[in-house]
């Protein structure tokens, strides 16, 4: 992933270190659904001049329980350049009373390197305190001076689920005499709102008394619910390099000019890469090859070196290393095209669950991820390039249904990823079970993914072959599973496709009734509990469309035959379709069930329809079927 050097710019107002924070001090509708509660945060930005800026930053933040202990790690994220000062961080027990306090010296100093990163120019000063009875308070303060002006963070509440905010303030100051353009973005479903007021130059925003926004029941993350304020300078300084961003045509060929023109360098021995590949055929063709080449050869490593943590890698250095992040590794299979002849396209990208675009009319510097995207004359080829195993042609879930920036040497394009309809995100799963006397089951079953549903599964891939059963098992688990083996996991690269075909034995599947056996109609279903909600004050997301179909065969034990099938059942509604259908052939009961459910973001008005639409599929899942024993 692309590393967004976000100073949280954090800082001191001495006048909060005189005051305590008891847990009972907090409002109730704070603590509902929370982990954390920030009970007071101060931020302050100064604009001094094109390459100064000051971030302050004093935050009060309750730990309810071990959920949130993460979120209460005094932390401060820097670069080369920035000078850190004014740390401070003060302990509080649930009736805010003083435990302890630290210092800068306090802290540990280390390299801030996510999970699969190798090399980094980023730091982070971390406070390893041993604190754990909760609830308690952490205040928590620095101040931060920054020579890179591009990165000025949005205001929003918070991002995470089961946080609320008591109190929040926010102000810039722009001394630099640069134009510094705002944007007040309101919650499009009146979750909270954004007190804002402007004097010379100045901006100042507050919000107050806004409930965490809980994990459960389907609801959007929180920044498609909550209102935000952005912020970006018409001209700004990063590691050095000026430029302007009052267009994303200016920035892109600020963009082109300064981070990927400088790093876009063939070498002889790149072009003796593409010349062994002996190309030829349609383009596609020619970039399928050239795709499933670098895959062979390269592996993921995040790298946060060169101007910010947003310069690629030298195409040779992944070349000769074999490794790379999303930047360096899109760089080379760029160069790689372009030896080629084929014209690529640097894309950059907001990489989350849920969709989340650019704003065409306020351009400023954002993403977190980076793909590419090749024009053809069949349309677009969208290249996933950090993936050892992802299909050709393919954008997962993360990347799916947004926009990206497309830098070309003329500026940015805004260019839309596909999205995938339910039928593209298809599940199949063809199950033969047999039933036995002594209430097990033992079967087997061929399974198939595609679309979004292809990248859930490509993990398979990567486990080890006793974690592959464990996470079939956790996949399976309304049954009770004795035994399992994968039998065979086939990726498809070619059209994306994952095909898994397993053996199984389940206990306890059947119950006895008088001389014969009941059980349910579908063996493996989501299990997922939905409650209605007169009060619900939030909209509710499904984040993905799919379409499942499911054929399973039952198998009757000998001398005995099937008495009572469910009726068949077809249901239609806003939020997808369901039908199952029951059949008897024989000695043998054949049930075929399909679901499509549809993606979007509904109001909460539409919530309980929603429980209800998903009880019944619940509840007809669950369904039982009647066997006995034959006459004798």
């Amino acid at each position: 992933m692309m590393k967004i050097l976000i100073i949280g710019a954090l800082s001191t107002a001495s006048i909060y270190f005189a005051q305590t924070y008891p847990v009972s001090a907090i409002p109730e509708n704070l603590k509902k659904n929370a982990s954390a509660v920030i009970r007071k945060e101060t931020s302050a930005i100064q604009i001094n001049k094109i390459d100064d800026i000051v971030y302050k930053k004093s935050s009060v933040i309750t730990i309810l329980n071990k959920d949130a202990v993460g979120y209460s790690i005094p932390r401060i994220a820097y670069g080369k350049g920035n000078n850190v000062s004014a740390v401070k961080v003060v302990i509080y027990d649930e009736k805010g009373t003083k435990v302890k306090s630290y210092s800068k010296s306090d802290f540990t100093d280390i390299a801030a390197n996510p999970r699969g990163t190798f090399y980094s120019d980023n730091r982070m000063l971390v406070l390893p305190y041993d604190y754990s009875n909760f609830p308690y308070t952490v205040e928590f303060s620095y101040e931060i001076d920054d020579e890179n002006t591009v990165f000025i963070p949005d205001y929003i509440p918070f991002y995470e689920n089961n946080v609320s905010l008591e109190e929040s303030s926010f102000s810039i100051i722009n001394k630099s005499g640069i134009n510094l353009r705002t944007k007040v973005y309101e919650s499009r479903f009146g979750y909270a709102v954004v007190n804002a007021k402007a004097e010379n130059g100045s901006f100042f925003y507050s919000f107050k008394n806004i409930a965490a926004i809980d994990t459960k029941d389907l609801a959007p993350s929180p920044e498609k619910i909550l209102p935000k304020v952005s912020f970006s300078m018409d001209q700004f300084n990063l590691v050095g390099k000026k430029g302007n961003i009052t267009s994303w045509q200016d920035f892109g060929k600020w963009y082109y000019d300064n981070l990927l023109n400088p790093v876009s360098v063939s070498t002889p021995q790149i072009k003796a890469e593409i010349a062994a590949l002996n190309l030829s055929g349609t383009t596609e063709e020619k970039v399928r090859k050239i795709y499933q080449y670098m895959q062979s050869k390269t592996r993921y490593i995040f790298v946060a070196l060169g101007i910010g943590g947003w310069q690629p890698m030298l195409p040779d250095e992944v070349q000769k290393k074999g490794y790379g992040d999303c930047k360096g590794l899109s760089n080379y299979m760029r160069t790689l095209l372009t030896e080629a002849g084929i014209q690529s396209y640097y894309a950059i990208i907001n990489s989350n669950p849920s969709p989340i675009s650019f704003d065409k009319d306020f351009p400023k510097m954002a993403g977190n991820h980076v793909i590419l995207v090749i024009p053809t004359e069949k349309g677009n080829i969208w290249l996933e390039n950090t993936s050892q195993e992802i299909a050709f042609n393919h954008l997962s879930f993360s990347t799916t249904d947004r926009n990206v920036l497309a830098v070309k040497s003329d500026g940015i394009e805004i260019m839309q990823t596909p999205t995938y309809s339910a039928e593209e995100n298809a599940g199949t799963q063809y199950m033969d079970v047999q039933l036995n006397t002594d209430k097990t089951v033992s079967g087997t079953a061929k399974i198939s993914y595609k679309g979004s549903q292809y990248d859930f599964n490509l993990i398979y891939l990567m486990l080890s072959e006793k974690d592959k059963i464990n996470y079939m098992k956790a996949k399976l688990s309304t049954l009770d599973i004795e035994s399992l083996d994968i039998k065979s996991i086939t990726n498809n690269k070619e059209k994306a496709i994952i095909d898994l075909d397993i053996s199984f034995k389940a206990s306890n599947y059947s119950k006895t009734l008088g001389d014969g056996f009941i059980f349910r109609a579908v063996p493996v279903y989501n299990e997922s509990f939905y409650s209605e909600d007169e009060n619900r004050v939030l909209p509710f997301e499904s984040k993905l469309s799919y379409h499942d179909e499911y054929h399973i065969a039952y198998q009757v034990p000998a001398n005995y035959f099937i008495e009572e099938i469910p009726k068949d059942l077809n249901l239609v509604s806003e939020f997808g379709t369901y039908n199952i259908s029951f059949i008897k052939e024989n000695d043998k009961l054949i049930v075929k069930r399909s679901i499509k459910i549809n993606k979007g973001l509904y109001s909460k008005e539409k919530y309980n329809e929603y429980v209800g639409f998903r009880k019944k599929i619940l509840n007809s899942d669950n369904s039982k079927i009647l066997i006995s024993k034959k006459s004798s």
